[in-house]
């Protein structure tokens, strides 16, 4: 199955750059290039995109707001957003989490990394760089926001899926959470998936957000 991806970026040198890079794997295709946010809304809907890789610093809508309002559309709920920019700075990553990103890297990331970060976002998997550390996750969502969720959010998972969303949230990779757990990596995943669906989660990355707002891991 090729992954389509929808390039944001308004410098025409870096879209090509990513357009010849991420059309030379066989199983990821580019399907448009963006100058803007608010292009970048209009083609994820006409291109159906997979993933988006987005940078920042945009004219017209920046990509921060434009992956807001992506998150937020109920008919993109399939599409995930991996931003991609030359700031990586603290707030920058907190913001672009609780917009609903799925992932977070520099843009002076290794071409080899950039494509296997593409494939892990469309599988559903959260991914940061090593600049975005979960102890910097940890905390700016541990901070009180407008729209924090309350515990008793989580009175839909099972212990179990509570203890495994916990170890998501510091860090843990599903092999990472089988093991730890004593049980099959497909088994974890499982836990993970039901996770997702009982708290309405686009993806790892947001049951991060749930599990700190929630008070189910502090800082």
């Amino acid at each position: 199955m090729t992954i389509r991806v929808l390039l944001a970026d308004d410098q025409a040198l870096i879209r090509a750059g990513f357009r010849v890079l991420i059309d030379s794997a066989p199983d990821l295709e580019v399907v448009g290039e963006a100058t803007n946010g608010l292009e970048a809304l209009e083609l994820v809907r006409t291109t159906r995109a997979d993933v988006v890789l987005m940078d920042i610093r945009m004219p017209e809508l920046d990509g921060l707001e434009a992956t807001r309002r992506i998150s937020e559309d109920e008919d993109l709920a399939g599409v995930k957003v991996l931003i991609l920019t030359t700031f990586e700075i603290d707030d920058y990553v907190a913001k672009a989490i609780r917009a609903g990103a799925s992932g977070f890297l520099g843009k002076g990331v290794e071409p080899a990394e950039l494509l296997t970060a593409i494939r892990t976002v469309a599988e559903g998997d959260a991914l940061l760089s090593p600049k975005a550390t979960q102890s910097l996750i940890s905390q700016f969502l541990s901070q009180p926001t407008t729209n924090a969720a309350t515990p008793e959010r989580l009175t839909v998972l099972t212990q179990r899926e509570r203890e495994v969303v916990a170890l998501v949230a510091n860090g843990l990779s599903n092999d990472d959470i089988a093991a730890r757990l004593f049980v099959s990596p497909l088994t974890a995943k499982t836990h993970v998936n039901r996770a997702m669906t009982k708290l309405q989660a686009r993806d790892r990355a947001q049951l991060v957000v749930i599990a700190y707002q929630t008070g189910l891991v502090r800082p």
